[in-house]
């Protein structure tokens, strides 16, 4: 592939990336960009997309990446279905989903891992300690019979009221945003700022922003007192030699530890930011969650920087379509009981 003239990739083009990613521009000379303070420059508008599962399919066993003969055998997978396809469209034409236009879920770079996950070294998520909630609520309208809080991004346990949707129908946290944010559907786009004392990190999905301070060390990270928790708790950063390290912790319990499992109250979130090329940050990210899972999960996905803005997310499905799916179960339960 031709290396662009620009330092960034327009974001329209990764919606319509081919589903295998391209050539990475990384060389081997890189000298990290600075600001006026010494530190790396790692400002900008970041794609998060990613094709690669966040679990490792278990015939790979501990092998973090594929070879080139597998990525060559995917490719040509990938091109005959699209040679074979009834239609030139993305998806298959009118008969397949409106929201597949706007997927973008191919990521960039020439490396395809396994997945994710790299600890364990299986690239599995470890196994639940005795209690730990394994999931709760559903995609969809459908009544579960569990219980509130509802703690999933997306869907619900019915549709008695407001509380029983997910959080990202309510627009309080994103299902991609986190933290930590991970590759989805759509929006996988954060937008990094630095001054000399602070970080700010604003991820693209129910536009939340987190105002990371700075300080000299890890040791040097003080913390807020117990009481006192957040949707996406408390973060402190400092660097690591040309790596940004935050540490989050103080998360208020009532979203998922990550995923659909467990609760958020014990996690502690470790975020390491490094910049690796002119287009790329890899960002790695540890859960450390003992009330949830029996062991740590590490994991790594790449960003690629765009040349694009970051507008506000308007997030209408609590605006408007909350309004409208509450109102729907009403007429439903006036049919099921016989009112006229």
């Amino acid at each position: 592939m031709k290396k662009p003239n620009s330092l960034s990739f327009p974001v329209a083009a990764l919606a319509f990336a081919c589903a295998f990613p391209l050539m990475s521009f990384a060389a081997n000379d890189y000298v990290v960009p600075r600001t006026e303070w010494g530190r790396p420059d790692i400002q900008g508008v970041w794609n998060f997309s990613s094709n690669t599962p966040m679990q490792r399919p278990t015939q790979y066993g501990d092998r973090q990446f594929l070879t080139a003969e597998e990525i060559a055998e995917a490719q040509a997978r990938k091109a005959s279905a699209d040679a074979n396809s009834d239609s030139a469209l993305p998806g298959g034409g009118v008969d397949e989903s409106y929201n597949d236009f706007w997927i973008e879920n191919a990521g960039i770079g020439d490396t395809v891992r396994t997945s994710h996950i790299i600890y364990p070294s299986d690239g599995r998520i470890p196994a639940l300690v005795e209690g730990a909630i394994a999931s709760q609520g559903v995609y969809g309208g459908g009544t579960t019979g569990e219980s509130r809080p509802v703690r999933i991004g997306a869907g619900g346990i019915g549709t008695t009221g407001p509380e029983d949707r997910g959080l990202s129908e309510r627009c309080l946290i994103g299902f991609n945003a986190g933290p930590p944010f991970v590759p989805s559907l759509y929006n996988n786009n954060v937008q990094l700022f630095q001054n000399k004392d602070h970080v700010v990190i604003l991820t693209e999905m129910i536009h939340d922003a987190r105002i990371v301070p700075l300080y000299a060390s890890a040791s040097d990270l003080p913390t807020l007192e117990d009481d006192l928790r957040f949707w996406t708790g408390d973060s402190r950063g400092y660097w690591d030699d040309d790596t940004l390290v935050v540490v989050t912790n103080n998360f208020d319990g009532l979203s998922a530890s990550f995923g659909v499992t467990g609760t958020s109250r014990d996690k502690v979130l470790t975020e390491r930011f490094t910049r690796v090329d002119q287009y790329t940050v890899d960002y790695e990210f540890t859960i450390d969650d003992p009330s949830t899972y029996t062991d740590k999960i590490t994991a790594i996905v790449s960003m690629t920087k765009v040349a694009g803005l970051l507008y506000e997310y308007g997030c209408h499905e609590g605006n408007y379509g909350m309004v409208n799916v509450l109102r729907g179960a009403r007429v439903q339960d006036k049919l099921e009981s016989g009112e006229q």
